[in-house]
């Protein structure tokens, strides 16, 4: 069993930056792949990015690779999602969640925390 804390949310202006934590207990953390999704109101989850259980493999939304970064420190137990250069339209609820491989698709993780949300005013 693994349960998922994420942090870091809040408001920021346009052009600006936040990094979300996503805080794992359970001793298997550092064996999942850990992926950051997003849902803004009336759309669908939309992925992010995932990154490998070592840290060395990632993969990015097309729409937001190089604005967002992905990261993790399994010392820590604890994954990460730095964003850059926000806009409106990144205003959303920002879940984390884990799988065993690494997948872009929300209906093959098997963990979720809670979300965090994210607004980002123009």
């Amino acid at each position: 069993q693994l349960q998922l804390v994420e942090s870091g949310g809040g408001l920021v202006q346009s052009g600006g930056s936040l990094r979300l934590s996503c805080a794992a207990s359970g001793h298997t953390y550092s064996t999942y792949a850990m992926g950051w999704f997003r849902q803004a109101p009336g759309k669908e989850r939309e992925f992010i990015a995932v990154i490998n259980w070592s840290g060395d493999v990632t993969t990015y939304a097309d729409s937001l690779k190089g604005r967002y970064t992905i990261s993790r420190d399994n010392a820590k137990n604890t994954v990460y999602l730095q964003m850059n250069s926000l806009k409106p339209e990144d205003t959303a609820v920002y879940y984390c969640a884990a799988t065993f491989r690494v997948q872009v698709q929300p209906n093959e993780y098997d963990y979720w925390g809670q979300g965090t949300q994210v607004t980002v005013s123009s």
